[in-house]
């Protein structure tokens, strides 16, 4: 008979003990400086192929790997970029964006950290940012004031970059100037002898930072002329952009600027279930450049957004970091122009 251990069914697992680098140093038959050497491509020192390749077999076979908040302390300072996390939808031009900046960070050895601060705004969100000791931190829109730069370079932030409308004092700016986008826009439907245009008012919370300036964008185009414009407040789903199409012949809208591609393809698709022609009864028009858009019947006219290349930020970054003290720069770096198809 096997006698069963009495052992309490609460009993806790034992843990197996964390691999550390003396541990990889013994199984690579080195030192802990030559691991810490290896594992941080540190280039001061010059390490034989061969041994860098049995310190990073010994940390494999061990599933060591360095400790980035040690590294930081030794290096004094750490090499995170942090990026709070968008407070509205995002579409795929952005995540393009991101991924790309990312990518360029990494390449010059930076770790890029996207944070949820829900419910956090301005100062308090700064603090709560400082806390992780960034080295820099890019922060979308307008989420942050003179304080809140303050804050995090108190806390040592060498770079706090801003994406969005207007500069903040102390911080480096991307101004991203959306009314552009509604100007372009709204230029192309009138020299396409359009008049009486609309335009999508996206009622998804926190989209107004970038809809009203394209509003603006759009008002600003059309000045001086003879076209009306008129506001579609619309949510982004298929019983909102129905029941808009319901209304059309009311409206007697001739052109259309849908915000982006997103709304443009949902209401376009509800204007032709409600027998409205594109573009012959009302010209549609959104903005993106969405792959989605071309292959729309009619193909969607669009507003191609040229944002900034990951590898510039990222190169704007890492000049911050490496001479703090110098004065924060101010780049305007959205571009737009239409891709006209045949919705217009």
């Amino acid at each position: 008979m096997v006698q069963i251990p009495n052992t309490p069914a609460s009993a806790p697992t034992p843990q197996r003990a964390v691999p550390t680098s003396a541990d990889v140093a013994r199984l690579a038959g080195v030192s802990r400086a030559t691991v810490s050497y290896v594992l941080n491509n540190t280039s001061a020192v010059r390490i034989s192929e061969p041994t860098r390749r049995r310190v990073h077999e010994a940390a494999k076979e061990l599933g060591y790997v360095p400790h980035a908040a040690a590294r930081s302390l030794r290096a004094g300072q750490s090499r995170m970029v942090l990026m709070p996390s968008p407070t509205v939808p995002v579409g795929p031009l952005y995540g393009r964006f991101i991924n790309e900046l990312q990518w360029a960070l990494s390449r010059l050895e930076y770790t890029v950290v996207q944070y949820g601060t829900l419910g956090l705004q301005g100062d308090e969100a700064a603090r709560a940012w400082a806390e992780l000791r960034p080295v820099a931190v890019l922060v979308p829109g307008s989420r942050v004031g003179p304080q809140g730069v303050a804050v995090l370079q108190r806390s040592g932030a060498r770079a706090v970059v801003t994406l969005g409308p207007e500069a903040v004092e102390g911080a480096h700016a991307l101004l991203m100037d959306h009314a552009a986008v509604g100007q372009v826009a709204a230029t192309h439907l009138y020299a396409r002898g359009r008049r009486r245009i609309g335009v999508v008012l996206p009622e998804e919370p926190g989209l107004e930072i970038y809809s009203a300036p394209r509003l603006d964008g759009v008002r600003r185009g059309l000045r001086g002329t003879d076209a009306v414009v008129t506001e579609l407040p619309l949510a982004h789903d298929e019983e909102a952009a129905a029941r808009l199409a319901e209304r059309w012949p009311e409206l007697g809208l001739d052109a259309v600027f849908a915000y982006n591609d997103e709304y443009a393809m949902l209401l376009m698709r509800a204007l032709q279930d409600a027998g409205v022609r594109i573009p012959e009864d009302t010209a549609l028009i959104g903005s993106d450049d969405l792959m989605l858009g071309r292959l729309l019947r009619p193909r969607l006219s669009t507003v191609h957004i040229e944002l900034p290349s990951g590898r510039e930020l990222a190169e704007l970054v890492d000049r911050a970091v490496r001479d703090p003290a110098a004065a924060p720069e101010r780049h305007e770096v959205l571009g737009a122009a239409v891709i006209q198809r045949e919705s217009t």
